[in-house]
């Protein structure tokens, strides 16, 4: 390693401010941005970097993890004596990734075995997204569907005959990559994310399917802006690529291009909240809300979740990353949960409301949306970092009630042994 190259995090000399540094740099980050993402001046970041002042208390430290998606405590503040690492925003990685990770990398001999029609894989896609948004335990259902679809998805393209043909089953491809990318999202290996989300992205385009296009777009966007300030502007470009190519049509379009039309919107307004961008969120919010008006009242897209009964989940989103406290608050008492049938997308909004009531302070109120969140989709909440954020900072709460239902908040999603 050259002796300009930037110090390893993860080794145990490098002082907790210089680790806030590293990971800042790695994140693109500017001090204002962190300290504008914390609450603070970046004059208090820049005396965290130096060591003028001592390491923050737990609650703080934790804020910094959520803003620089640290993995694991242990890496921010280091190894300290003998303790075990905790993981943070990444999940532990679940049994079925093996097998996925497995397929993604399979490329099956010409000629082993003849792809199933293009009838059969689409109508077990839709099994698939049913399974997904109907089941608690849709990780493992999917994660036992996918190396399968993958298969045929690959096969169908190879023996298409015609480029009619070719373009429909690249397009019923794109959506198998989709599938993988929800499946893989969270989990300890972000490359394959990258790979899952690029494959996506590559089929979507070569079949020339604006509905896929916009999809694919949808969760590229995502992947970037999970990646932290320093790619937003990627995602930006991704979204408003996607709309330049679909809003002309919007009009006279198919209920899934209006959906996934408005669901880019959406995209784009919670992109702008994360730059605390209020007028700009806020006016995105509202053009997707258009968008939903213009859609049956019971439709729901079935890769997005949007429709009528999400925009409410939307705004909870943008008030929390704007960190508008009053006004997450209200958005998340007025929005009507029960009314999305997607299970994970219940739970992430669960996690969403509680969010937001801690933001207010209303932590009793949080740990019940968490609570709720768990009884609509546990594997949702078990790789949600903010879910998880919550809970490890509860566990230390010097309040016996809260502390108490942390705690059993955290056996039930992994993070502590039973």
């Amino acid at each position: 390693m050259s002796s300009d190259a930037p110090p390893d995090p993860y080794d145990n000399p490098v002082a907790f401010g210089q680790r806030v540094q590293i990971y800042r740099n790695r994140r693109g980050m500017t001090r204002e941005q962190l300290a504008g993402l914390l609450g603070h001046h970046a004059s208090w970041v820049k005396k965290v970097e130096t060591g003028s002042i001592g390491m923050p208390r737990l609650p703080e430290i934790l804020r910094i993890a959520e803003v620089l998606r640290v993995r694991r405590l242990n890496d921010l503040v280091g190894d300290v004596g003998a303790e075990p690492h905790t993981d943070l925003f990444l999940g532990p990685g679940h049994d079925r990734l093996p097998a996925v990770r497995a397929a993604l990398s399979a490329y099956p001999a010409p000629g082993t075995r003849e792809a199933p029609t293009k009838a059969y894989l689409r109508a077990a896609l839709d099994a698939a997204w049913a399974a997904r948004h109907g089941a608690p335990n849709h990780r493992e259902i999917i994660g036992r569907l996918l190396p399968g679809l993958l298969r045929d998805a690959q096969l169908g393209v190879r023996q298409a005959d015609t480029a009619s043909d070719r373009r429909a089953a690249l397009a019923l491809q794109a959506e198998t990559f989709f599938l993988a990318q929800f499946f893989v999202a969270y989990q300890p290996d972000p490359s394959l994310l990258w790979r899952v989300a690029e494959r996506g992205m590559v089929a979507a385009q070569e079949s020339e399917d604006l509905h896929v296009i916009g999809v694919a777009a949808w969760l590229a966007a995502q992947a970037h802006r999970d990646s932290g300030p320093g790619h937003y502007d990627e995602a930006d470009e991704l979204v408003m690529q996607a709309l330049r190519l679909l809003e002309p049509g919007l009009p006279d379009a198919p209920l899934d291009v209006q959906a996934i039309t408005g669901a880019l919107r959406a995209e784009a307004g919670i992109t702008a909240a994360k730059r605390r961008d209020t007028g700009t969120a806020w006016g995105w919010w509202d053009r997707a809300g258009g968008v939903s008006r213009q859609l049956p009242a019971d439709y729901f897209h079935r890769v997005t979740s949007f429709g009528r009964a999400v925009m409410g989940a939307h705004g909870v989103t943008v008030a929390v990353e704007l960190r508008a406290g009053r006004e997450s608050v209200r958005q998340a008492n007025q929005a009507e949960t029960d009314a999305i049938p997607s299970r994970p997308r219940r739970a992430r909004h669960r996690i969403e409301q509680a969010r937001a009531y801690y933001l207010d302070g209303q932590r009793e109120t949080a740990l019940a949306a968490l609570e709720q969140a768990h009884a609509a989709a546990p594997e949702t909440i078990r790789y949600n970092g903010y879910a998880r954020s919550i809970v490890l900072e509860e566990t230390a709460s010097r309040v016996p009630e809260r502390r108490q239902r942390a705690s059993r908040l955290a056996v039930d999603i992994g993070m502590l042994a039973a």
